[in-house]
């Protein structure tokens, strides 16, 4: 029997470590702890971390050997493997999906660390002699143009030439131009920045005053010019000492915006780290910060689990947003692991937002961030005027009344650019039939007590299920009665793009949503397409995000009413957040903005109180009803979800789970336990989805300790419950719905 074992973690939902022999039987140790291993595991190999050595139980069977080594040395070491480790046992899921979660896909498949070699284009000697002889405004001329002066960075290209790889290999096919390494250092030159407003200075100066790690709360108006105190910070706090900034921004669309801003300003290589890059892309940026020699990354919610061996400052921009808590698998907020990876390596984190979410401002006030406040727009740029059209008994032509047409107008025969936004993409919500009221649902969403309508797409070819994908073709009569008087009702993006686009036909019509940016830098593709004339962009809460258009000077917010009654208690903070920062996009340059808000409410609490306050006004009263209520920020919150094909198995598993958590809460002092609730098992507010039927447990304290002692004692067992093997079933920690 052998004296020392692997323990492994593995990529598998179970709450344990898989013991091996090392490869060869090599000799191991604690050096060894974070270094990936291929094994075997039943009659497949599995790519999994060593997580411990140590001996072999006396009564251990007869182990299996591992198939091989696949790092010379720890992949996941020092901080980072702390921070996963922290976070398997604060999200209380096993250490292997959450190490898979912070490696790349290519790593997670057993591929090497990626060679991290700065590649670029230059041209040949033939290829110099030939560029006159290029097509004039074709991309191989002016990629070949783009050349003359010496080599560039491939990077670099991926902001000046749209689709330059096609035209690389053309290039090269001829001889023209060839790839060649490149000095990393030399790839890019700096541009000096504006100089810094009132507000601007005083938050860099605080920033520089920080020692070791600082939480700060960057909250600036819309176009107040937070991005310029991340240049500048960036630049004083990292690259004048050799050290790396992490850079999170919420969305795909805002990374090539942001890496580009970045690349001119900071004078070094920007790495991007989001999903829209191939595995091998994103395996080379993760493996150069590794390295230490990528000095800035900027990346989505993933980037977060970036090494920093050189840290020195984590930066959060749009803080509040949605987008960085992840809703499947492995269900972390990347917010959250930023600070707790800075609290770490002793860096300050930065949390950059206009409407800060609840918990952040309730952090700040509470003293544990510092607050920093930028209350003026940069430059000459001015708030927008805020009006509220009140559209009750107007008509309305796919949503929109006379009067804001009217104003669309006003604005484009000024020159200016219109954003119309409305968050609901498709061309109508739903498909009814005039005759007999037969309306389209999806069959696998759907129950007998609630139907859930299929959204009517592609101007009305199409009925698509924006919950699970279900399509299929709009029937050609109704399947209930046979009448041909198959109506969309409702309004989406796509109903509001066809109206606008033959009312102004003078001037381009863009819609902007997850169908029409799906290619790979999609946004910005469309975007290019409005220059600096005048037209119309269409869009979803996409376009709310982060954006700087300059020539926007008019926002028309419409279909905000339904958002107005939800019965989700933080459906209120998303859509202020919502309204602030689409609103935001008005007005940025020096030409004044409006916002119309069209509504058949007028007199809503939450618009009166928007309007005419602000943000400011809004946070102060809902935190009040937050406490009142006992919901976050004044509670912590666990939701154990489960779901099946049949009906009640879901709330088979719940009831015996619900159990076992009131058994637990029985060990708790008298106070805790009395303040810790077990509610459920309920119906998730969709208690249907694709074909699943969905239940869920809640789980509330106003204590942290007491709540993860409860979850310490009970989420290991409940795999071993009967009723889990009919059941897949997930635990989501600090859940930001709850559905």
């Amino acid at each position: 029997m052998p004296s020392d074992v692997l323990r492994i973690a593995l990529p598998l939902p179970l709450p344990r470590l898989f013991d091996y022999l090392a490869p060869g039987g090599d000799p191991m140790g604690p050096d060894d702890i974070g270094r990936r291993v291929r094994v075997p595991f039943g009659p497949r190999e599995l790519v999994g971390v060593v997580a411990a050595t140590g001996p072999a139980a006396a009564d251990a069977p007869a182990l299996r050997e591992a198939v091989a080594w696949l790092d010379p040395a720890p992949l996941l070491h020092g901080e980072l493997l702390a921070t996963c480790r922290w976070l398997a046992r604060y999200l209380h899921v096993p250490a292997g999906e959450v190490f898979a979660t912070a490696l790349p896909a290519a790593l997670r498949r057993g591929e090497p660390l990626p060679d991290t070699t700065a590649w670029g284009w230059a041209l040949t000697a033939a290829g110099a002699n030939a560029v006159a002889g290029l097509r004039n405004g074709a991309r191989p001329r002016r990629l070949a143009e783009a050349l003359r002066k010496g080599a560039v960075a491939e990077d670099l290209l991926d902001d000046r030439i749209d689709g330059w790889r096609t035209a690389a290999r053309s290039l090269e096919e001829r001889g023209f131009a060839l790839r060649v390494a490149i000095e990393a250092a030399a790839t890019v030159t700096a541009q000096p920045g504006p100089a810094p407003n009132a507000g601007q200075a005083a938050a860099l100066e605080a920033l520089r005053a920080a020692e070791g790690f600082a939480p700060v709360l960057l909250e600036g108006v819309t176009g107040s010019g937070k991005t310029e105190v991340y240049l500048q910070a960036i630049a004083e706090r990292c690259l004048a000492h050799g050290r790396q900034a992490l850079v999170l921004v919420p969305e795909i669309g805002l990374t090539p915006q942001m890496l580009a801003r970045f690349r001119a300003r900071l004078g070094v290589p920007v790495h991007a780290l989001h999903s829209g890059l191939n595995d091998g892309e994103r395996a080379r940026a993760w493996a150069a910060a590794w390295r230490g020699e990528a000095q800035v990354i900027v990346g989505t919610r993933s980037a977060v689990f970036a090494p920093l061996p050189k840290p020195g400052l984590i930066v959060v921009d749009e803080e509040h947003d949605g987008s960085y808590k992840q809703q499947d698998g492995i269900r972390y907020h990347a917010r959250d692991v930023a600070l707790v990876r800075g609290k770490a390596l002793d860096v300050p984190v930065l949390l950059g937002s206009a409407t800060p979410s609840l918990e952040t401002l309730h952090n700040a006030r509470a003293g544990r961030h510092a607050h920093l406040r930028l209350r003026e727009r940069a430059g000459e740029a001015k708030p927008p005027r805020v009006r509220v059209l009140d559209v009750r008994k107007r008509p309305l032509q796919a949503g929109l009344s006379e009067e804001l047409l009217a104003a669309v107008r006003t604005a484009l025969d000024g020159g200016g650019q219109v954003l119309v936004f409305k968050n609901r993409r498709g061309y109508a919500p739903v498909l009814l039939c005039h005759d007999c009221g037969w309306s389209a649902a999806c069959p696998r969403c759907s129950t007998p007590e609630r139907a859930v309508p299929m959204t009517v797409h592609a101007g009305g070819r199409r009925l698509q299920c924006h919950h699970c994908g279900t399509r299929r073709p709009v029937p050609m009569a109704c399947p209930d009665c046979a009448s041909l008087a198959l109506q969309p009702q409702g309004v989406g993006t796509e109903r509001i793009e066809e109206l606008l686009a033959a009312r102004f036909g003078d001037v381009p019509v863009l819609r902007i949503d997850s169908a029409s940016t799906r290619r790979r830098d999609g946004l910005a593709r469309e975007l290019a397409k409005l220059d600096d004339g005048p037209g119309i962009l269409v869009g979803t809460q996409m376009l709310a995000k982060g954006h700087d258009l300059p020539k926007l000077v008019l926002v028309c917010v419409v279909g905000i009413d339904e958002g107005l009654f939800s019965a989700d208690f933080r459906a209120s903070e998303k859509l202020a957040q919502l309204l602030i920062q689409v609103s935001g996009r008005a007005g940025r340059a020096e030409r004044p903005g409006e916002v119309l808000l069209q509504t058949h409410h007028p007199g809503h609490p939450l618009l009166e109180v928007l309007v005419n306050g602000g943000y400011r006004a809004f946070a102060d009263a809902e935190l009040g009803q937050r406490e009142a209520a006992g919901f976050p920020p004044f509670a912590h919150m666990a939701l154990l979800r489960a779901e099946a094909q049949q009906a009640g198995v879901p709330d088979a598993f719940l009831r015996a789970a619900g159990e076992a958590f009131n058994a637990a809460r029985g060990a708790l002092p008298p106070e805790e336990a009395r303040s810790l609730l077990v509610a459920g098992p309920i119906p998730a507010p969709m208690p249907r989805r694709a074909g699943m039927h969905r239940a869920q447990l809640l789980l509330s304290s106003p204590q942290r300790r007491a709540l993860h002692a409860v979850l310490d004692a009970v989420v290991a067992g409940l795999h071993a419950l009967p009723e889990a093997r009919r059941v897949r079933w997930s635990l989501d920690v600090d859940p930001v719905d709850l559905y």
